[in-house]
């Protein structure tokens, strides 16, 4: 089977594997849709392989870094699923208090990517923490799309508690200053946003093409926000003006950006949405905000 290439791909498959990875379609609608797209060397199993996430070859800094000092602990988070399994990752012989950042995943639990993001975070010079929502359920099970069937089941609030639990379990860990952020992708990216509503002295949010909260929620806000929006991503994108325009009303610290040309999920390496240079521009701003923030 041959492998397609990225230019081959119509964005109409792209839209597909959106609505697909967002349950608004199930598999078997998605998979009746794609054949449609199927045509020569692009048969449905090739392009189902395309759309697949690799985290083989795509992993940045693999587990175990010599740089970093990773371990899984489990916090408490009594308003959300009770105790919550999360990865700490923390920079080797690290001697001083470090800004923190939770890393808030996608709608299928802690899987590889959101690991290696959070271990980029720790290699930035943070203290880094990646809770897994689906410990209430048994952890992320090793497969996103039975990740997404799983988080499909919780109830994204109380998901939301978990998060907001981790931000002050991070907060009070030795390695910390007492200074937390937070960046999130799709899910987490609203988790993001509503982190900002909820805590108020969080220090810094960094959401990644996520929903956004109420209007009504925006004076809450405290935290100074960067936004990472794609151009192509209409479902999402399209709820930014009225964002900012409340961000505006209520004289809110913020910076957004706007990738042209590229989908929902280009800061993730392991599916072909990746886009190279969208993604390190971005992560490269993130860590300028962090730093700017977190110190």
């Amino acid at each position: 089977m041959s492998t397609p290439k990225k230019e081959e791909i119509k964005q109409e498959v792209f839209d597909l594997y959106d609505d697909y990875a967002h349950n608004r379609l199930s598999r078997r609608d998605f998979v009746q849709k794609l054949s449609l797209y199927a045509v020569g060397s692009l048969t449905v199993p090739a392009l189902l392989s395309f759309l697949t996430p690799d985290y083989n070859e795509t992993i940045q800094i693999k587990a175990n870094d010599p740089r970093i000092t990773e371990t899984y602990i489990n916090y408490p988070s009594p308003k959300g699923g009770g105790t919550i399994r999360a990865l700490l990752c923390v920079p080797k012989d690290n001697k001083k208090k470090l800004g923190g950042v939770v890393v808030v995943h996608e709608n299928r639990g802690l899987n590889p990517y959101i690991e290696d993001v959070a271990r980029r975070t720790a290699l930035a010079g943070f203290i880094s923490l990646a809770p897994d929502a689906l410990s209430p359920l048994g952890g992320y099970p090793g497969n996103d799309d039975k990740g997404r069937e799983m988080q499909s089941k919780r109830d994204r609030n109380e998901m939301l508690e978990d998060f907001i639990a981790a931000a002050a379990y991070l907060k009070n860990d030795k390695s910390c200053n007492g200074k937390v952020g937070v960046v999130g992708f799709c899910f987490g990216g609203w988790i993001s946003n509503m982190m900002a509503v909820r805590i108020p002295d969080l220090a810094a949010a960094v959401p990644y093409y996520g929903g956004q909260p109420a209007a009504t929620d925006v004076p809450n806000i405290k935290a100074p926000l960067q936004l990472h929006y794609a151009g192509l991503d209409t479902k999402v994108t399209e709820g930014w003006p009225a964002y900012e325009e409340a961000l505006k009303a209520n004289n809110k610290k913020y910076t957004a950006y706007i990738y042209p040309n590229v989908n929902h999920g280009f800061h993730n390496d392991s599916t072909p949405r990746y886009d190279k240079t969208a993604a390190e521009l971005a992560w490269k701003r993130t860590i300028e905000f962090f730093n700017e923030n977190l110190s």
